[in-house]
C-alpha cells in the first residue's frame, strides 16, 4: 500500500507540473522554428499608414500645361519607387483659393501620409492647415516669400521643403536686352494676387533699372480685369516682361491675341506662358521639378527624411527657347541659342 501511494503521488505531481508549464507557455516569446512554428522579428521602419501603402493628396491650384506636367511628373517617380503601394487623391482647385483650403482641409481629415501642393496659393493653404502631416511644393518660385519666413536660407525648419521652378532672374532680364536692345519701356504684366510673382517683376525691375530702362508695372487681380490690364501693358510699352504667374499662364492665349493686336513683343518666364503670348524664354522642365518632388516624398515616406530639414531643390537645367509662330507674326528673327518651342499636337 504504501508503495502504491509513493506511485499516485509522483503520478499527481507529474500531472500538476505538466499544467503549469501549459499554463506558463502563453507569457512566453515564441521561438524561431524552421518547421511551420511562428517566428518573431522586429517590424519594418516607414511602412506607411497601411502595411507599407500611401496615400498622398495632390492640390494643384489650377489646370495650365506647366502645373499639369509637375503632377506628371511627380506622379511618375513615385509611381515608379513604389508601384501598386501609393494611392494619389489628386484635386485640381480651379484658380480659387478657396477651394484650396477647403481640399487641403479634406486632406488632414482623411490622414493622408503626405500633401503635394502645386502652385503657391496651394502650398499656403496647405500651410494654413497642417503642421504635423509632410508637406511638399513644386512649381513655386520663392519659399521665403511663398511662407513668410525671414531670411529664409534655403530650408523651412517645419513640416514643409519641395522644388522650385524659379529661373535665373538676371538672364530673364538681361535677355530683354539681347532681343530688343533699343527698347526704352517695358511693362512688368502680373497676379498681384501670386506674392512670388510680385517677387520676380521687382527683381526682374531692378535689373532693367540699372541699365536705364523704364519699368512700369502692370497687375491684375484675375481673369476678369486681366484683358484690360494687358491691353494696357502692350499698348504702353515697348516690351512686356510676364513672369512664371499662374493666371498669367492659364490665360496665355488671351494675352497672345493682344500682344499680336498691339504688335508688342512678350519676354515669359517659362515655356508654357510662351507658347501662347510669348517670343522667348529662359525655362525649366516642369516634369523635371516634379519628379524631383516625387523622389523627395519617396525619401520622407520610406526613409523617414525630415522635411523641416530637406533643402528646397531647384531645376537641373534652364533652356532659352522662342516661340516661331509668334517670332513670325511678329517679324522677328531667332538669335542664335535658342531652342524652337515645338507646336502641340
Amino acid at each position: 500500500m504504501k508503495k502504491l501511494s509513493r506511485i499516485l503521488a509522483v503520478a499527481m505531481a507529474l500531472a500538476m507540473a505538466l499544467g503549469l508549464s501549459a499554463c506558463g507557455g502563453d507569457d512566453q516569446p515564441q521561438e524561431t522554428g524552421s518547421a511551420g512554428t511562428e517566428t518573431s522579428s522586429p517590424a519594418p521602419e516607414n511602412t506607411g499608414s497601411a502595411g507599407g501603402s500611401y496615400t498622398i493628396g495632390i492640390v494643384q491650384q489650377m489646370q495650365h500645361v506647366a502645373l499639369d506636367s509637375a503632377t506628371q511628373g511627380f506622379q511618375d517617380a513615385l509611381t515608379e519607387l513604389l508601384g501598386d503601394q501609393v494611392t494619389f487623391e489628386y484635386q485640381n482647385a480651379s484658380g480659387e483659393a478657396t477651394n484650396c483650403t477647403t481640399i487641403v482641409g479634406d486632406f488632414v481629415a482623411s490622414g493622408v501620409d503626405l500633401i503635394m501642393a502645386n502652385g503657391t496659393t496651394a502650398l499656403q493653404a496647405a500651410m494654413s492647415a497642417t503642421d504635423t502631416i509632410p508637406i511638399l511644393g513644386t512649381s513655386v518660385t520663392e519659399y521665403g516669400v511663398a511662407l513668410g519666413i525671414e531670411g529664409f536660407d534655403g530650408v523651412t525648419g517645419t513640416n514643409i521643403s519641395g522644388t522650385s521652378d524659379l529661373a535665373p532672374l538676371d538672364q530673364q532680364a538681361a535677355m530683354i536686352q539681347e532681343w530688343f536692345p533699343e527698347a526704352q519701356t517695358v511693362g512688368l504684366l502680373y497676379c498681384s494676387a501670386e506674392p512670388n510673382s510680385q517677387y520676380q517683376v521687382d527683381t526682374v525691375q531692378s535689373y532693367l533699372e540699372q541699365a536705364g530702362i523704364t519699368c512700369t508695372q502692370y497687375s491684375f487681380s484675375d481673369s476678369n480685369d486681366l484683358s484690360a490690364v494687358a491691353n494696357t501693358a502692350c499698348s504702353s510699352s515697348d516690351v512686356v516682361y510676364i513672369p512664371t504667374d499662374n493666371q498669367a499662364a492659364a490665360y496665355a492665349e488671351l494675352i497672345g491675341n493682344i500682344a499680336l493686336d498691339t504688335q508688342t513683343p512678350i519676354i515669359a518666364g517659362e515655356q508654357g506662358i510662351c507658347t501662347g503670348c510669348g517670343v522667348a524664354t529662359l525655362t525649366i522642365d516642369y516634369y523635371d521639378i516634379g519628379y524631383k518632388t516625387g523622389e523627395m516624398a519617396y525619401e520622407i515616406l520610406v526613409n523617414g527624411a525630415d522635411p523641416a530639414a530637406m533643402p528646397i531643390e531647384y531645376a537641373p537645367q534652364f533652356t532659352p527657347k522662342y516661340n516661331p509662330v509668334m517670332c513670325e507674326e511678329l517679324g522677328l528673327t531667332p538669335l542664335e541659342g535658342y531652342e524652337a518651342i515645338e507646336a502641340a499636337q
